[in-house]
């Protein structure tokens, strides 16, 4: 059995791409992780402590790059009334 460039070529490529959806899927999966864990310490905050914090995208952003300190960035800046009103 002769194994030929166009089929190296290929599983190169496959291996390729499967090394970077594993890396894409491991970040986002990290992403999500800290995003619900930023919101769930909002929504606890905001219902332990009366602020109100408006949960908007930018704060789900924030959530899900800086996770639970994202989240208390967030409420400083709302106990502070600077933004989040």
């Amino acid at each position: 059995m002769i194994v030929g460039i166009a089929e190296i070529s290929v599983f190169i490529v496959a291996l390729i791409a499967a090394i970077l959806l594993y890396r894409a899927l491991k970040t986002a999966t990290s992403l999500a992780i800290n995003a619900v864990l930023g919101i769930l310490v909002l929504i606890a905050v905001k219902f332990l402590l009366g602020l109100e914090i408006a949960i908007t995208w930018v704060a789900v952003l924030i959530c899900a790059i800086g996770g639970i300190f994202g989240a208390l960035i967030i409420i400083m800046l709302n106990y502070l009334k600077i933004a989040f009103l």
